[in-house]
């Protein structure tokens, strides 16, 4: 992706241009944008690694949190949420790093694309977000119908991250790379967009000691956990409509567990 990107700077881009930086030009060399799409590109993919390497089970992360389980629910969950958190420090790094690059290159369009680039592998991403569940319920149904252990091995060479954990292996590890492309990304973008903002509306300063801009601050963010919850209850409620219904053809349908 970085060649290409590279051929396409070359190509398509004069050698230099004139762009707009809250009012004022800025002159940005062909090069000097093949770099911030490069540095979004390659603050991506530390994301990525850094997420497969705190939710894979091949990993020691996800079997420190394993083995904390033997004490008691309450040590995992303390032990999980500390790793979580944990988890953003690199991640954090990497896109303070690429926003620092690309604005001093081309400014907030700098950042526009270091975000397009970041989101140039997007497609490999989705397919295995997409490909994770498919896996993982073959998985299932091989193992409910007793099926041979051949099919097991086959889904370990299709999707190597669903076995042996197959039912976690899917949301820990491929769910997770997706979504940290596009949370890393989503950042960026926020960013232009609120550069585009700023520059459109002409503002030349934003006063966080200004009450109504600290009270944007503390809803937007107190947004994401709301949806979050809200997310998270309706998923709980699908799940616990399913094991009722489950139970209710248990009971009500004879020799179903014979089957």
């Amino acid at each position: 992706m970085t060649v290409g990107v590279a051929i396409v700077s070359w190509i398509a881009l004069p050698s230099s241009f004139t762009i707009f930086n809250f009012g004022s030009q800025k002159v940005v060399k062909n090069w000097q944008l093949f770099l911030c799409v490069g540095v979004g590109l390659w603050a991506g993919l530390i994301i990525g690694f850094v997420t497969e390497y705190y939710t894979r089970n091949a990993y020691s992360p996800v079997q420190d949190v394993a083995d904390s389980y033997r004490t008691g629910t309450a040590t995992n969950v303390i032990f999980g949420l500390a790793l979580g958190y944990k988890s953003v420090i690199i991640p954090i790094f990497a896109i303070a790093v690429s926003i620092f690059v690309s604005f001093s290159f081309a400014a907030m369009y700098g950042i526009a694309v270091a975000a397009l680039g970041m989101l140039s592998t997007i497609a490999t991403g989705l397919a295995i977000d997409a490909y994770g569940p498919i896996s993982d319920n073959a998985g299932g149904i091989a193992e409910m119908a007793g099926m041979s252990h051949r099919i097991e091995r086959e889904l370990m060479h299709l999707m190597p991250q669903a076995t042996p954990l197959l039912p976690l292996g899917s949301v820990l590890s491929s769910h997770a790379l997706c979504k940290g492309f596009a949370i890393g990304s989503a950042a960026l973008v926020s960013l232009a967009l609120f550069g585009a903002f700023v520059s459109r509306a002409s503002i030349s300063t934003v006063d966080v000691l200004t009450p109504k801009v600290f009270i944007g601050l503390l809803v937007g963010a107190m947004l994401p956990y709301w949806f979050s919850a809200m997310t998270m209850k309706s998923v709980g409620s699908a799940a616990l409509k399913m094991v009722e219904e489950v139970r209710r053809q248990f009971n009500t349908i004879p020799g179903l567990m014979d089957c």
